[in-house]
């Protein structure tokens, strides 16, 4: 058995981003018992740290921005797991490639619950960023059994227009779960000689119409030009458009 303080210098080291095996091997704990304690590992949620949705009178979360671009990654890579004694975990799933994107993870999660907890969890190729909390499902009323495009999403007044307020953070959290920036290519005919060009474009692709329905109507309310390139794929690729999500959005890093 191990006492709680040894359990979080343990779960500290992990989050460092170091390997699994490698704390292992530095503290002589299992790593089946590392992985467990990245999920059950986690303290009682203080009274203080009141839900806002649960108040006598409900408000938006402490920061409004944070939610904005949470929501956006919760949509496309994110699931809430109901357990025992009405906690719920909040999961965002992001690729190993993009360690800043982790990073930006992490600190909206901590803004919109900053009492609690958030323990990255490496997978092969990803981590999930996680957090539990009696309130995940009154933050994210989206949550449900089974995938996202097999339910309706729709949001509620109140993400509506933290979402209105926050337009581009939204779409940034949609654009780093689901989407991504790239450089296409085609070739032109010049003075008799063909020349390759380039041009950069975003992409957003989610099977759920919902979704892609709030992507593309917050697009349309801050001016970006968009078309669909695939019953699932939405693209941005006129210039000024992709001028406008670069200055906002830009590639995942």
């Amino acid at each position: 058995m191990y006492d709680i303080r040894t359990r979080r210098r343990a779960l500290a080291l992990v989050a460092q981003g170091r390997s699994l095996n490698s704390v292992s091997i530095e503290t002589s704990i299992s790593r089946a018992a590392l992985r467990s304690w990245q999920i059950r590992v986690t303290p009682k949620e203080s009274q203080g740290a009141a839900c806002p949705r649960c108040c006598d009178e409900p408000g938006p979360p402490p920061d409004p921005v944070a939610y904005a671009y949470l929501l956006g990654l919760y949509l496309g890579d994110g699931c809430i797991s109901e357990h025992r004694r009405g906690v719920a975990y909040l999961r965002i799933a992001c690729a190993n490639a993009w360690p800043g994107l982790i990073s930006a993870c992490e600190a909206a999660v901590r803004a919109v619950r900053p009492r609690n907890s958030v323990f990255r969890v490496h997978a092969q190729g990803y981590v999930s960023v996680t957090a539990s909390s009696k309130h995940w499902t009154c933050l994210f009323p989206q949550h449900g059994a089974g995938p996202k495009h097999a339910r309706r999403i729709i949001l509620e007044d109140w993400q509506q227009d933290i979402v209105d307020a926050y337009p581009w953070e939204f779409v940034r959290g949609l654009i780093h779960s689901d989407g991504c920036r790239v450089t296409n290519w085609t070739t032109r005919l010049v003075a008799g000689e063909r020349k390759r060009y380039e041009y950069p474009r975003y992409f957003f692709t989610n099977k759920s119409d919902d979704i892609r329905r709030l992507y593309t109507d917050t697009l349309d309310a801050l001016g970006v030009a968009w078309t669909y390139t695939r019953a699932d794929t939405v693209s941005v690729a006129r210039k000024a458009s992709v001028g406008l999500m670069d200055a906002h959005v830009g590639a995942k890093y």
